[in-house]
C-alpha cells in the first residue's frame, strides 16, 4: 500500500507493542498485528482458557482450557508468523510489570474490560508517554480511544472519565456480542499501524460505535487541567 510502502514496513517491524488482555478484543488486535508484521508483541494475560471463550477469541480451542491465555495465544500467532518475536506474560498487572514492559515500546493496547484495570493502564502510558489505545464493547455498544500520551498537549483516559465516578457494567455482566469486540479488536489494530507509521492525529480522540443503529459518534478529548496526569 502507498500509504505504508517500504519505509512503513520497515517501521512497523522495527517497533515493539504491548498488548494487555488477551480475550475478544486482544485475539483480532494481536491476530492482525502479527500478520501486519509487528516486530515484537509483548501479550500480557494472567487469566486461563475457559469454555465460556470459545465463541469470540478465536485463538483458543477445547483442547486449551485451563491454560494460560498468553502463552496460548503466542504459540498460536507464532505458528500463524513465525518471524516475529513473541513475548508471552502470564502475570498480575503492578507497577513492576509497567515499568518492565512500557519503556521503548511504541504503543500500549488496553484490551481489558474493567474500569480499575484501564485506569491503571492509562496512569502508566502517561507516566511512561507512551500511546495508548483503548477499546471496550458492552452489549450492542462499543468505544475506542486512542489516547496520544507522547504527545504533551494531549488528553488522556482520566481526562475523559473519573476515576471516582460510578462503575458501568463488566462485560461479564452484561454480555456482549462475539462480532462487536471483533470488529473494536480489528480498529483498535489499524490504529496502532497508524500510530507506528506515524500516520495518526496528533489529537487523543474518542469514538462511540452502535452498529444496531449504524451510528459512529467520535470527538478530541481535550487535556483537563485538573487530571493528576497533567500536573
Amino acid at each position: 500500500m502507498p500509504v505504508i510502502g517500504e519505509a512503513g514496513q520497515r517501521q512497523i517491524h522495527d517497533s515493539r507493542v504491548v498488548i494487555i488482555g488477551l480475550g475478544g478484543l486482544g485475539n483480532p488486535a494481536a491476530t492482525y498485528l502479527a500478520g501486519a508484521g509487528v516486530g515484537q508483541l509483548d501479550l500480557v494475560d494472567y487469566d486461563t482458557v475457559s469454555f465460556s471463550n470459545l465463541h469470540r477469541q478465536f485463538l483458543y480451542r477445547e483442547t486449551d482450557l485451563g491454560q494460560r491465555k498468553a502463552e496460548v495465544a503466542a504459540r498460536q500467532l507464532g505458528a500463524y508468523n513465525p518471524d516475529i518475536e513473541l513475548r508471552p506474560h502470564a502475570t498480575r498487572l503492578g507497577d513492576k510489570v509497567f515499568d518492565s514492559l512500557l519503556p521503548g515500546a511504541q504503543a500500549v493496547l488496553d484490551c481489558t474490560d474493567n474500569f480499575p484495570t484501564r485506569f491503571a493502564i492509562n496512569a502508566a502510558c502517561a507516566r511512561h508517554r507512551v500511546p495508548l489505545v483503548l477499546g471496550a464493547g458492552i452489549g450492542l455498544q462499543g468505544q475506542l480511544g486512542v489516547f496520544r500520551h507522547d504527545v504533551p498537549a494531549a488528553g488522556c483516559y482520566r481526562c475523559l472519565f473519573d476515576e471516582a465516578g460510578d462503575a458501568a457494567e463488566a462485560c461479564e455482566d452484561a454480555g456482549v456480542l462475539g462480532p462487536l469486540v471483533g470488529m473494536l479488536g480489528a480498529w483498535q489494530a489499524f490504529e496502532t499501524l497508524r500510530l507506528l507509521i506515524d500516520e495518526a492525529a496528533p489529537e487523543s480522540h474518542w469514538l462511540h460505535f452502535s452498529p444496531e443503529t449504524r451510528t459512529i459518534r467520535a470527538h478530541e478529548i481535550p487535556q483537563d487541567p485538573a487530571c493528576p496526569h497533567h500536573a
